[in-house]
C-alpha cells in the first residue's frame, strides 16, 4: 500500500454513493492507493439476486487480474448460457452459443458484487440502509447530509449509484437532462423451473415482445424470467412493486408458449426488477468535487457492457486521483479524457439492445433468426462485442 497520496490535496476523505459494482472497485482502488472512502447505500445490505453479468476481452480481463480477483471469477464463472429462440410449440427456430451472452467470464451479479466488497471492506467504511440527502460544496470540501446519518464532511464525492443516480441528480440536476428513453421495457424475476431449462435460456417472440426463462446457475429447481416490451414512456411509481407487476402482466396478457405461467408466477414473486431501456449522457462526469462512474456517467440499462465498464472506470478514476496527488481537478479531466470515446462506443450496444431481442414485426423476428442460425452474422456479433472492449489502452498506475 503506498502513503495517502490524497491527503496533501485535499482529497483524503472521498465518499460514495452505491454498493453494487462501480463502488466497492472505485473503493478498493482508492484504498489502495492510500485514500479514505466512505461507501453509502440505500439498501440494507448488499443486494442479492439479478441476473449474470459479463467480462470480455483483454482490457475487462487486465483490470480484473490487477485487482487480483480474476481468479475468484473464474472460479465463479457461471459458463454461460445458450440462447434457444422457439416459436409456440417450443420448436428451436435460432440458437446462439454461450459465450455470445457469457463472454471471458460470467458470474452471477451478487458473486461479484460480494468479492468486490470483501476485497474493498478493509480499507472502506460501508455504510447499509441510508443515502445522501443533500450536498453543498464550500472550501473545505462538501458538506453532505444523510436521510438518516449526522451530517460530515467529504474532500469528493462520486456517484456509483447508477442510471438513476442520486448524485447526478443533487450535484448536476435532474435526470431528464441526462437519461434518454430507447423505446423498451425489461423485467425480471424469480420462479419454479417449471420448464426445466436447465443452462439453455429459452426465448419466445411476438412482435415487439420477448419472454424467457432460463435455469438458475446455483439452485436446479428455480429459473428466472426476464421479458422485454416496445413502449412509449411509462408513468409508473419505481417503489410500487404491485404497480409494476401489473403493467408486465397486462403487457404479456394473452401472449402464448409459456408466458401465462410466467406471469402467474409474477404475482408471486418477492422482488422485481423492472426499469425502461434508457442510456445516461452526461456532457461532463464532473462538476466542482463532485464525480460520476459508471451507469450514473455513461450506462446503458443493457447491452452497453455496463459491468465491464464499471470496474474499468473506477479504475481509471482512482488511478488519475492517485496519479494527480490528489488534484482532483487535474483527475477529473484525464479521467473523462481516457475514457469517453471508449465509454461512448460500449454504450452503443444498448441502443440496438430492445430491437435485437424484440422485433417490432414478424418480419422482423424472422430475419433476426435467419441471421442468427448465419455461422459468419453469429460469429461476426462475437467478433464486435469483443473488439470494442477492447479499444483501450490502460494506464498503469502507481501502487
Amino acid at each position: 500500500m503506498t502513503t495517502p497520496t490524497g491527503e496533501a490535496a485535499g482529497a483524503g476523505n472521498v465518499l460514495i454513493s452505491g454498493a453494487s459494482i462501480a463502488g466497492p472497485a472505485l473503493a478498493y482502488w482508492l484504498g489502495r492507493y492510500g485514500f479514505n472512502p466512505t461507501v453509502v447505500e440505500v439498501a440494507p445490505a448488499l443486494r442479492g439476486g439479478g441476473a449474470a453479468v459479463d467480462f470480455r476481452g483483454p482490457t475487462h480481463l487486465t483490470v480484473l487480474e490487477r485487482m487480483g480477483i480474476l481468479d475468484d471469477l473464474r472460479r465463479l464463472d457461471t459458463g454461460g448460457s445458450p440462447y434457444s429462440f422457439v416459436d409456440e410449440t417450443g420448436r428451436e427456430v435460432a440458437r446462439l452459443p454461450a459465450e455470445f451472452a457469457g463472454g471471458d467470464v460470467e458470474v452471477l451479479r451478487e458473486d461479484l458484487s460480494r468479492v468486490l466488497y470483501e476485497r474493498s471492506r478493509n480499507a472502506t467504511q460501508y455504510i447499509f440502509g441510508d443515502s445522501i440527502a443533500s450536498m453543498t460544496e464550500a472550501d473545505d470540501g462538501v458538506h453532505v447530509t444523510f436521510e438518516k446519518g449526522a451530517p460530515r464532511t467529504f474532500d469528493l464525492v462520486v456517484g456509483a449509484d447508477g442510471l438513476h443516480s442520486n448524485v447526478r441528480r443533487l450535484a448536476f440536476g435532474p435526470e431528464s437532462q441526462f437519461v434518454g428513453f430507447l423505446g423498451y421495457y425489461v423485467a425480471g424475476w424469480d420462479l419454479p423451473d417449471h420448464l426445466n431449462a436447465g443452462r439453455t435460456t429459452l426465448l419466445y417472440n411476438v412482435p415487439g415482445k420477448l419472454a424467457s426463462v432460463g435455469g438458475d446457475h446455483r439452485d436446479g429447481t428455480r429459473a428466472r424470467a426476464f421479458v422485454v416490451f416496445a413502449s412509449e414512456p411509462l408513468d409508473y411509481d419505481r417503489r410500487d412493486l404491485d404497480q409494476q407487476k401489473k403493467i408486465v402482466a397486462d403487457t404479456f396478457s394473452g401472449v402464448g408458449w409459456q408466458a401465462p405461467r410466467l406471469i402467474e408466477a409474477l404475482w408471486d414473486a418477492s422482488e422485481l426488477y423492472f426499469d425502461s431501456i434508457s442510456r445516461a449522457d452526461v456532457n461532463h462526469w464532473s462538476t466542482g468535487r463532485a464525480a460520476l462512474v459508471g451507469d450514473a456517467a455513461y450506462g446503458a440499462t443493457i447491452g452497453g457492457m455496463g459491468t465491464g465498464m464499471a470496474v474499468v472506470g473506477a479504475y481509471v478514476l482512482a488511478g488519475e486521483l492517485a496519479a494527480a496527488g490528489g488534484d482532483h481537478r487535474s483527475a477529473f479531466a484525464r479521467y473523462e479524457q481516457r475514457l469517453r470515446d471508449y465509454a461512448t462506443d460500449c454504450q452503443k450496444g444498448g441502443e440496438r439492445t430492445g430491437r435485437f431481442l424484440a422485433p417490432a414485426t414478424s418480419t422482423r423476428i424472422r430475419i433476426r433468426n435467419r441471421m442468427l442460425n448465419s455461422r459468419l452474422v453469429s460469429g461476426w456479433l462475437l467478433n464486435q462485442g469483443q473488439k470494442v472492449s477492447s479499444n483501450l489502452t490502460l494506464g498503469d498506475y502507481p501502487g
